[in-house]
């Protein structure tokens, strides 16, 4: 067994169990798998495997896979930081979006949907920590943004995604992972698209999963660790 087979089957069993242990729904929990930096070769195989959703962050290196695995019938979710000269692409070749935080970037990525596919679905990325150094609304904007991408007509709103802190102790971690899941609540009451919260990553899924992610998001885990070298080919 391939290596990249068994740290799949491993994630895979890691949410299974904690859907179990946590009371959650059977099949509530997605997994999304983070391919940047790796080569379509490798996500060609894990697709072999059953996984169809991928993430990525850099435009230009996605592009790249998008086009070598256009043979395989794959959902691609742009995950990295958002300028205005990459919403065409995006808008062009992704199925979801889950970084958005401007309502321009919104409007440009309705605007250049083409006509003949379904709607972006998108997420709003919210700073749930107010850190300086991440992107992502203030919760007081979160209810402005979405009523703004709501009304959009190429667009269909999703959900929240969150990327917390860093904490040491546990007990803060799930507090912010509780709190995200109280805001996802009353988005999705007053928005019925809503369904997607954007939580977990290899090192706490579980406790993702425990407070209510439904789509945890994988790296790491699953490909081994990413290289330092800096991707030179697209810089967000």
């Amino acid at each position: 067994m391939s290596t990249l087979k068994t740290q799949f089957n491993h994630v895979k069993n890691r949410i299974s169990c904690s859907v179990k242990e946590f009371n959650r729904e059977k099949g509530s929990v997605q997994l999304l798998a983070v391919s940047k930096t790796w080569p379509a070769s490798h996500l060609r195989e894990l697709a072999g495997f059953g996984q169809t959703a991928f993430g990525e962050n850099y435009l230009q290196e996605a592009l790249a896979k998008v086009e070598a695995l256009d043979d395989l019938n794959l959902t691609w979710h742009f995950i990295g930081p958002i300028q205005s000269n990459k919403t065409r692409d995006i808008a062009k070749h992704f199925g979801w979006v889950h970084s958005i935080e401007r309502s321009k970037i919104a409007q440009r990525l309705s605007d250049q949907r083409p006509e003949n596919m379904a709607n972006l679905n998108v997420c709003i990325q919210l700073n749930i920590d107010d850190e300086a150094s991440k992107s992502g609304i203030k919760q007081v904007e979160l209810m402005s943004l979405a009523q703004e991408i709501h009304d959009l007509h190429n667009l269909t709103l999703r959900g929240l995604m969150i990327i917390p802190a860093v904490k040491r102790d546990p007990e803060q971690q799930k507090a912010t992972f509780k709190h995200a899941f109280d805001l996802y609540q009353q988005l999705a009451k007053k928005h019925p698209t809503v369904d997607t919260l954007s939580m977990g990553m290899s090192n706490d899924l579980e406790l993702a999963i425990e407070n209510g992610s439904t789509l945890v998001r994988i790296g790491s885990g699953l490909f081994g660790k990413r290289s330092t070298t800096k991707n030179t080919a697209d810089v967000n």
